[in-house]
């Protein structure tokens, strides 16, 4: 496999290796030695799995007692997959990085905890999501920045209006008076 560097430190695109033939391909989607030898988290606790029509955007979510590193991927369809450094004190805070990720160029992108994640869906087709979080989703801990906040200014590669659920509209925006965002720290 091969990771590929973000603009945002720590957020990392891995390229598996992957083998094909006449009756179709094969390839590692994870592996702990692999990946740990790569700097990615070698522990998992939960997988997630998420289907979502054209046009849906989903996030921008994060937990800040018990923060998630996620590793993504798509099954089917694609999606424009992308994370928001949202640690006080980081060179990087308030920046963001987004990737195309598809069933078809079958990348993965890891999203260390202290960033905010979200995701649209491309045309033509419904996608399906499926991540591993190196914590366990806390309903009471989740936490999110407005998809649309212009101090982000995330260039969404959307023509129309997105469908959003009314817990991703109300979301504040990143300069709005925050007490719940990670402090940033040099492991």
């Amino acid at each position: 496999m091969k990771v590929v560097p973000t603009a945002l430190p720590g957020v990392v695109i891995v390229e598996p290796r992957v083998f094909e033939d006449q009756r179709g391909l094969v390839f590692e989607s994870y592996q702990a030695a692999r990946y740990a030898a790569a700097g990615l988290p070698e522990r998992f606790v939960q997988d997630n799995h998420s289907r979502s029509l054209p046009g849906t955007l989903r996030g921008l979510h994060y937990q800040l007692r018990r923060p998630q590193g996620k590793l993504i991927r798509v099954v089917v369809g694609s999606v424009f997959d992308v994370a928001v450094d949202i640690r006080r004190g980081s060179p990087t805070f308030g920046r963001w990085v987004g990737v195309e990720l598809s069933a078809a160029n079958k990348r993965q992108l890891y999203i260390p905890p202290g960033f905010a994640h979200g995701y649209c869906v491309l045309p033509p087709e419904a996608s399906e999501v499926e991540y591993k979080c190196t914590e366990y989703y806390a309903p009471d801990d989740e936490r999110g920045l407005a998809w649309n906040d212009p101090t982000i200014a995330i260039a969404w590669p959307m023509t129309s209006a997105p469908l959003v659920s009314d817990k991703d509209k109300a979301f504040p925006r990143l300069t709005d008076d925050r007490a719940d965002l990670p402090t940033y720290s040099v492991a």
